[in-house]
C-alpha cells in the first residue's frame, strides 16, 4: 500500500500530536517514587538518625522495625504541611504501640544545620514515637526516591509494601494527609 505525500504528512503529524500527549500526561500523572505496592523493600541502609534511641549514630531502622507495620517517609525539608503530617503519625504511631507500628521520616539533604533544625523541630512539636533522620539527598541505594519527589511516603509490613503517596514540591497537604492516615489499616494487624 503506498501513500501519498498529504496521506504521508498527515500520519506524520498525527504521530507527533499523539506523542506528545502522551508525553503530557506522564508529565502530568501521578509521580513514582520508592517502592510501590506489590514490591518488597530490597536494601536496608544507615542513615544519620536525629531523634529516637539511636541519635547522633548511622543506624538502620528499616532492620531495627523489622517486620513490623511500618511508615517510611523521605522529605527533601521540613515544611508546614510536613510537620502537621509527622505530628498526626507521631500520634498514630503513639495510639498502635500494641501493634509495634513504627515510623521514621528521612530527610534527604546535607545542609549542615538540618541536625540541629530536626532536633529543635521534635523538641518543639513533641515528637515522642516518630524516628527524624538524615541521608544524602539522592536517597538510599535501592528505594528508587525520584529526584522531583519533595516527599515519599511508604506503608510497609513485613517489608511488604502496602501503599506508597509520593508528592512535587507544595502537593502535601492536609487532604493528601489524610489520604495517607487512612491507608494505615492496611499495615496494622488486630492482636
Amino acid at each position: 500500500m503506498t501513500f501519498g505525500p498529504r496521506r504521508h504528512v498527515s500520519l506524520v503529524a498525527l504521530s507527533v500530536v499523539a506523542f506528545a500527549c502522551v508525553e503530557l500526561s506522564a508529565l502530568a500523572g501521578e509521580l513514582r517514587s520508592g517502592p510501590q505496592p506489590g514490591e518488597r523493600l530490597a536494601a536496608t541502609f544507615e542513615p544519620l538518625n536525629v531523634t529516637g534511641e539511636h541519635a547522633g549514630d548511622l543506624h538502620c531502622l528499616v532492620c531495627e522495625y523489622g517486620l513490623s507495620p511500618v511508615v517510611m517517609m523521605f522529605a527533601r525539608e521540613p515544611s508546614e504541611a510536613l510537620v502537621q503530617l509527622l505530628v498526626k503519625l507521631d500520634a498514630a504511631t503513639g495510639k498502635h504501640r500494641s501493634q509495634e507500628l513504627g515510623a521514621f521520616v528521612v530527610f534527604l539533604n546535607d545542609k549542615p544545620e538540618l541536625q540541629g533544625e530536626l532536633v529543635a523541630l521534635a523538641k518543639k512539636q513533641g515528637l515522642k514515637h516518630l524516628v527524624l533522620a538524615i541521608d544524602a539527598p539522592a536517597g538510599p541505594d535501592g528505594f528508587k526516591v525520584a529526584a522531583e519527589a519533595d516527599v515519599t511516603v511508604v506503608l510497609y509490613r513485613e517489608h511488604a509494601v502496602k501503599a506508597n503517596h509520593a508528592f512535587r514540591r507544595g502537593e502535601l497537604d492536609g487532604k493528601a494527609a489524610e489520604k495517607i492516615l487512612a491507608d494505615l489499616p492496611k499495615i496494622l494487624v488486630e492482636k
